[in-house]
């Protein structure tokens, strides 16, 4: 179970939820017990099971060091009444377990969970579709204000330019995208966002694990440029916001002993009873602050925490999908409990529990759970608190990747563009993605690329007939000079080129005048006179 557990929320926590019962069962030592004067084989008090599974969970990946007794007891009780064990007399379900010397045992039937039915993975074009340069326009024409005739390109021009002549250009006209509207810009967000998070979890489908109709562009926008200084989102509406009693109480326990108030009380246990304001609030929320739409994708980013760097990613991403609100208290609570982590003039916050472990354990239901209560919240709520509480620096910043993907989306978009007459492109069948392809491929295609259009340039220079021999055979070796591999594709052989290309008409030299010499000498029918 030390490996990486992957699949959606419920696949996975169906499966941790099996393996720590196997390893608790393979690994629980059964003894003989006596209890009310008589023996019982294959048996465990209450507390050596507390004991050794206690142990189990803080050495094992999935959970951590962070799992306290308390919460190995509650475990415990859940065993119970899911009947992964029993009392010694075979009750469960309505027995409460115990940590003492209440003798228990595994049933022989067997305990394990069903896995769910998984959903039917569908392609990727469930995702929201970018909005591409499918649905462009012409440049308007200012008003008052004669058309410019549009320039043609003739061959001579070109030969001047390029030293080949390849026939006369179509015309072209600028055009761009028409304008691109906030809701667009939202919809862009939301789809680019959604796709980098479904990459970085690595999983084929986001089915069962996030609904796209509860993901609001709006949010993602405003999280990422809506922050103050020190990058804490800032809200639109205030009333949305934490009430000042509770933000005074978290900077009074955050910057102890220097708190935003002068004027403080002094008397001991003043610091317990701002966390128990604190706490009272968070606590009292009616949903944890990664909400119950977001659980499943939180609850996948656990198998991640191992990999620093991209469960830091997948965290920055998913926080983004926060409302701002949720965002802003989150991102505030976190930076509470690190810094009273770390502050070593607060005195201690209880008297039986570390200052670390109170503070996960107290905020862990505030930040992560789900509408129905699963086997293993808890202890999936610590190990994701205890990560973020670490890194809240890193994982409240936007994806610098993702902020740059998006804006050289939106820049081309934006961009003018040139279209020559009659090369209207059919943009709707255009791939919404590239495939990678070899070195080789690619330059294969860039040769056909390129010869594509020389072809065609060099059939039209063959086919005018306004265009003298003289200067035809001229142009067609400066063309042969400049792209031999085309030109050698149109005249393979000498033949070839004689029969589309007229020949120079040979001068004889003038003593070659009356004279063929590879032939005999044959006198002219014609008669000369000449003078004296």
């Amino acid at each position: 179970m030390d490996g990486k557990v992957i699949g959606t929320g419920p696949y996975r926590a169906t499966k941790l939820w099996n393996e720590t019962i196997k390893l608790f069962r393979g690994g629980m030592q059964l003894k003989r017990h006596w209890a009310h004067f008589r023996y019982y084989d294959c048996s465990f008090t209450g507390s050596e099971a507390v004991e050794y599974l206690h142990q189990l969970l803080q050495r094992n990946y999935n959970f951590g060091p962070e799992v306290t007794r308390h919460q190995t007891l509650q475990l415990l009780r859940k065993f119970l009444k899911a009947h992964v064990i029993e009392d010694i007399k075979g009750r469960h379900g309505t027995e409460d377990f115990e940590d003492n010397g209440r003798l228990y045992r595994f049933p022989t039937s067997s305990p394990l969970k069903s896995f769910p039915t998984r959903p039917v993975l569908r392609d990727c074009s469930d995702l929201p579709r970018l909005i591409r340069w499918d649905d462009y326009e012409e440049l308007p024409q200012r008003e008052n204000v004669a058309p410019l005739k549009s320039s043609v390109m003739t061959s001579d021009l070109w030969n001047k330019r390029h030293s080949v002549a390849i026939g006369d250009v179509n015309e072209c006209k600028l055009i761009r995208r028409k304008e691109i509207t906030p809701k667009q810009v939202d919809h862009i967000w939301k789809s680019m966002t959604v796709a980098h998070l479904q990459r970085v979890l690595g999983l084929q489908s986001l089915d069962g694990v996030l609904n796209l109709t509860h993901v609001n562009g709006k949010h993602i926008v405003h999280n990422v440029f809506s922050v103050n200084k020190t990058g804490i989102v800032v809200l639109e509406n205030k009333a949305e916001d934490m009430p000042y009693w509770v933000v005074s109480a978290m900077k009074c326990l955050a910057n102890w002993p220097n708190g935003s108030d002068s004027k403080q009380p002094v008397y001991p246990g003043f610091e317990r009873d701002v966390l128990r304001t604190v706490a009272d609030y968070f606590q009292r929320l009616k949903e944890p602050l990664l909400t119950f739409h977001l659980y499943e994708v939180f609850v996948n980013i656990l198998s991640l925490l191992h990999e620093q760097q991209v469960a830091t990613e997948a965290l920055q991403l998913s926080c983004l999908l926060l409302p701002p609100a949720s965002r802003r208290r989150l991102q505030l609570l976190m930076r509470l409990m690190a810094r009273v982590c770390q502050n070593p003039h607060l005195p201690p916050l209880n008297d039986a529990i570390a200052t670390r472990t109170l503070m996960v354990q107290t905020f862990s239901h505030c930040v992560l759970g789900s509408v129905d209560e699963m086997d293993l919240d808890e202890l999936l709520a610590t190990k994701l608190v205890v990560f973020m509480m670490e890194h809240h620096n890193t994982i409240f910043q936007a994806p610098p990747k993702l902020r740059c993907q998006v804006e050289e989306h939106l820049s081309h978009l934006k961009r003018v563009q040139i279209k020559y007459a009659g090369s209207d492109t059919d943009f709707s069948t255009s791939p919404a993605f590239c495939k990678q392809i070899s070195r080789v491929e690619s330059d294969g295609q860039t040769v056909v690329g390129i010869q594509t259009p020389l072809q065609a340039l060099l059939e039209g220079l063959i086919a005018d007939r306004e265009l003298p021999a003289k200067d035809k055979r001229k142009r067609l070796k400066q063309f042969q000079r400049s792209y031999p591999e085309v030109y050698r594709s149109r005249f393979p052989t000498e033949e070839s080129k004689a029969a589309v290309v007229p020949e120079k008409t040979p001068r004889l030299k003038p003593h070659l005048m009356f004279f063929n010499l590879k032939k005999p000498f044959q006198p002219f029918q014609r008669s000369w006179s000449f003078r004296a």
